[in-house]
């Protein structure tokens, strides 16, 4: 006698348990709060929260499987960041307002603590390894991408922005410098800001043997309380040891002069994990549509793009974001890395 066995039928009710099961505890709600401007590994989260790995990975099997987060491989690690609602499917328009909901709780002052914490472990994890490399800076660079590399892309896109004759710009991160001397030819005034008092030295000396009389260097966070503004703001392979990407280029976005330009060059994502360790990345390149996602919620306008293959397997993205005319500065909200 033959047994039919009864096809299992997915049904949408399916998916608005799951999704209700998962905002259905305070931890996990806590955590999709954490993560409105972050993307967190196991370990991290487990650090925040207080809690065992093994109770925190529960909790983020429950989160993924109602589709509330979405994971990246970072070398050997798994981070998790907030997934996107599609409010044209099923669960949608309730993924959506739950997160709004969500955006709408303070997290205990605790908790917001130990984020200050695990970003500090991140910052000062990048600090030491440009302390301990500065006199090998390019070298290192040059493993994966170095100035030379994308200089003259970069230089492109520049150069059809046409900046007047007052206009003033400000790199962020120069490293050994080796980019001063294209801005200062091209603006009245260039500043330079390095948190790495190494770094801002060898800097100082390539301006130095250049005559660079119109570029200031300063030893400062870019990310601090600095009233500085600029016609054009430049990230050169920098946004990837930021502790808080999302965040960090929302930051950086207000020193941008309303009708001026962000340019921001970086990796493409890739699984290379031994840059973490050879070159202090601590975020294995961006999503391109990611980087786009986060200069629209600081208020800047996405512009010309340029993408770069490698012979060594990466890929480089230099990108064009521009604050409108008559835009003020606008704090950023919300992104996930």
């Amino acid at each position: 006698m033959n047994l039919r066995v009864p096809a299992i039928r997915h049904d949408t009710c399916d998916d608005l348990s799951a999704l209700c099961k998962a905002g259905g505890d305070p931890l996990r709600l806590n955590v999709l709060r954490a993560l409105a401007n972050d993307s967190f590994g196991v370990l991290e989260l487990a650090q925040i929260f207080a809690i065992g790995q093994s109770g925190m990975s529960h909790h983020l099997k429950v989160l993924a499987q109602a589709d509330l987060v979405a994971t990246r491989r970072e070398g050997n690690a798994i981070f998790y960041r907030r997934a996107l609602p599609h409010t044209g499917q099923p669960g949608g328009r309730l993924h959506a307002a739950l997160l709004d909901e969500v955006d709408t709780l303070q997290l205990p002052d605790d908790v917001q603590a130990r984020i200050g914490l695990v970003h500090r472990q991140r910052a000062t994890a990048s600090q030491d390894f440009f302390a301990r490399v500065a006199d090998k800076f390019r070298a290192q660079q040059d493993l994966i991408a170095g100035l030379a590399q994308y200089r003259e892309s970069l230089l492109s896109l520049l150069d059809k922005l046409s900046f007047g004759a007052d206009a003033t710009a400000l790199e962020v991160g120069p490293g050994d410098g080796g980019f001063l001397p294209e801005l200062a030819r091209r603006f009245r005034h260039v500043t330079a800001l390095d948190n790495s008092p190494a770094m801002l030295e060898l800097a100082r000396q390539l301006c130095a043997r250049q005559a660079l009389a119109n570029v200031e260097l300063r030893l400062a966070d870019a990310l601090g309380d600095t009233q500085l503004r600029a016609d054009c703001v430049v990230l050169n392979m920098v946004l990837h040891h930021f502790a808080a990407p999302a965040e960090a280029l929302g930051q950086l976005a207000d020193l941008v002069q309303p009708g001026g330009s962000l340019l921001v060059t970086e990796l493409c994502s890739h699984d290379q994990s031994w840059a973490k360790e050879a070159c202090g990345d601590l975020w294995l390149g961006f999503e391109q549509d990611d980087l786009a996602r986060w200069a629209v919620a600081a208020g800047l306008v996405p512009g010309e793009s340029l993408y770069i293959g490698l012979r060594n397997g990466f890929q480089i993205q230099v990108r064009h974001f521009q604050r409108p005319a008559g835009n003020t500065h606008h704090r950023y909200i919300s992104g996930n890395p």
